[in-house]
C-alpha cells in the first residue's frame, strides 16, 4: 500500500560570501553517505502517509490546546536550518540543545553593532510574529468545530474557499516576515570580517560535533523573551543560511504543512523546558503505521487517498519554497530581493497549505465520526501523554491564558464577524 521510500540525496554545494581568509579553505562539505534527508524524501508517499497519519492521530485523541502549539522555527523557514538539524552528524539535531549551541557560537563570532541589529530586528518584527500565531488560531478552532460537529446554522461543514483565504493571508505575513528577517540577516553577513569567516568557518554545517560550548551571549534582561527567542532564532538561521545552500533552504521536513492538527503539541511539547532532552526520530512514523492499524479499510482509505489528492499541490510547493529562497538569496549577493514577488508567491504558498490542510480537516473528521468505542480507546493509549507536560493553550511553545478568537464561522461560510 505504501510506496517506496525515495532515497534521493540533497548534494550540498557550500555558498560563501565572497572569498575565504587567506590561507582559509571553504568549510568542507558535510557527509552525505547514508544521509536519508532530502526533498524527495520530504515528499515520498511513505514519508506522507506516516506524517499525515500522525496528525491524524494527534487531532483525534487530542484538544484545541494541544493543536495551538508551533515551534518558532517553523516560521519563515528558509534559511536552511531544518535540513542542517536532519543531517547532523552526531544526530543531535533534535536535541533541545542544537539550536542554542549554534546560535551562541554564531553570536560570538559577531561584534556588538551586528548583535544590536538583529536585536533591532526582533523588537520590530515582534508584534507580526506574535499576529502570524493568533492568526492561526481560528484556523484551528473551526477544523475541531468541524470534527466536533459543531456547524453553524446555514452550512454544510467547513468551506474550502474560506480556509485557503484566511491561510493564503497568513502565508502573506509569513513572507513578510522572511523577506525583513532576510534583508537584515544578509546585511549582518555580509559585513562580517576576515577574522569573523575564518571563525565560522571552524564550525562545520551538518556535523554539530565541530560546535564548542559556549556561554549565554545574551543579556536576556534587556529583552522580552519573545524577542530573546527571535534573536537566538535568527543567529542560528543566520550561520545555516550562511554555511549552507538553496536546497538547504528549499528543503522542508515532512510534518511542515497542515500544522494544525496537534502533531507538535503531541511530539514537540514534551521536550519544553528540558535540558538535554532529544525528540524522537521515530514517533511520526510508528505512531502514523500504529494509527493506521487500528483504522478498518473504509477509514483506512480515506486517509490514504490523502496523499494522492495533495500530490499537485505538495509539487507546487516544493516549486514555491525553492522560488522564495532563491530570491532572498538575492540578498546575500548584495543585490535587492523583489519583495512584491517575495509575498505573492508567499500568498500562493498560502493557498496549497490551505487546500491541503482543507483536505485533512474534513477527512479526519469523517474518519473520527466513524470509530467505534474500542478504536477510541485504542488510538487514546498511544499518546502517552505525561501530567508533568505543558497543557497550552500555545503562542508558539510558551503556555498562555486562552484567547479570544475571530468568529469562525466564516470559516463554514456564513457570518459576519466579530468574535466566538
Amino acid at each position: 500500500m505504501l510506496a517506496t521510500l525515495a532515497t534521493g540525496n540533497v548534494l550540498l554545494a557550500q555558498e560563501r560570501l565572497g572569498p575565504p581568509p587567506r590561507g582559509e579553505q571553504p568549510p568542507p562539505r558535510p557527509r552525505e553517505r547514508g544521509n536519508r534527508y532530502s526533498i524527495e524524501q520530504a515528499t515520498s508517499d511513505r514519508a506522507q502517509l506516516h506524517t499525515i497519519a500522525f496528525d491524524g492521530l494527534a487531532f483525534l485523541t487530542g484538544d484545541f490546546a494541544g493543536d495551538t502549539f508551533l515551534p518558532p522555527g517553523k516560521v519563515s523557514d528558509y534559511f536552511g536550518f531544518q535540513y542542517m538539524r536532519d543531517i547532523d552528524a552526531k544526530e543531535g539535531g533534535h536535541n533541545t540543545s542544537f539550536l542554542t549551541r549554534i546560535a551562541h557560537n554564531m553570536l560570538a563570532v559577531l561584534n556588538q553593532d551586528q548583535k544590536a541589529q538583529l536585536l533591532a530586528l526582533g523588537q520590530a518584527q515582534e508584534r507580526d510574529v506574535r499576529t502570524f500565531a493568533e492568526r492561526r488560531l481560528p484556523l484551528i478552532k473551526a477544523f475541531r468545530r468541524n470534527l466536533e460537529g459543531d456547524i453553524p446554522s446555514g452550512s454544510r461543514g467547513l468551506d474550502k474557499r474560506a480556509v485557503v483565504k484566511a491561510s493564503s493571508g497568513l502565508y502573506e505575513l509569513d513572507g513578510l516576515i522572511a523577506y525583513q528577517r532576510a534583508k537584515v540577516m544578509a546585511a549582518v553577513l555580509r559585513s562580517l570580517d576576515d577574522r569573523q569567516k575564518a571563525a565560522l568557518s571552524r564550525l562545520k554545517f551538518g556535523d554539530s560535533r565541530t560546535w564548542p560550548d559556549v556561554g549565554e551571549q545574551l543579556d536576556k534582561r534587556s529583552m522580552s523573551h519573545d524577542v530573546n527567542v527571535a534573536v537566538m532564532t535568527y543567529a542560528s538561521e543566520m550561520f545555516a543560511w550562511y554555511a549552507g545552500s538553496l536546497e538547504a533552504d528549499t528543503y522542508f521536513c515532512p510534518e511542515r504543512h497542515g500544522m494544525y492538527f496537534g502533531g507538535f503539541g503531541m511530539k514537540t511539547a514534551p521536550a519544553m523546558g528540558k535540558q538535554d532532552y532529544s525528540i524522537s526520530t521515530t514517533l511520526t512514523g510508528d505512531s502514523g503505521e500504529g494509527f493506521l492499524s487500528v483504522l478498518n479499510p473504509t477509514q483506512q482509505r480515506r486517509i490514504t487517498d490523502l496523499v494522492d489528492l495533495q500530490r499537485q499541490d505538495l509539487t507546487e510547493i516544493v516549486q514555491v519554497r525553492r522560488a522564495i529562497a532563491t530570491e532572498l538569496r538575492r540578498f546575500l549577493n548584495g543585490e535587492a530581493a523583489d519583495k512584491a514577488k517575495v509575498l505573492a508567491l508567499s500568498k500562493r504558498y498560502g493557498e496549497l497549505d490551505g487546500e491541503m490542510s482543507y483536505l485533512y480537516a474534513t477527512a479526519f473528521a469523517e474518519v473520527g465520526r466513524t470509530l467505534t468505542a474500542a478504536q477510541r480507546d485504542q488510538l487514546a493509549r498511544m499518546r502517552h501523554d505525561n501530567p508533568s507536560d505543558p497543557k497550552g493553550p500555545f503562542i508558539y511553545s510558551s503556555p498562555v491564558r486562552m484567547p479570544k478568537i475571530e468568529n469562525t464561522d466564516l470559516l463554514f461560510g456564513v457570518g459576519t464577524g466579530g468574535r466566538s
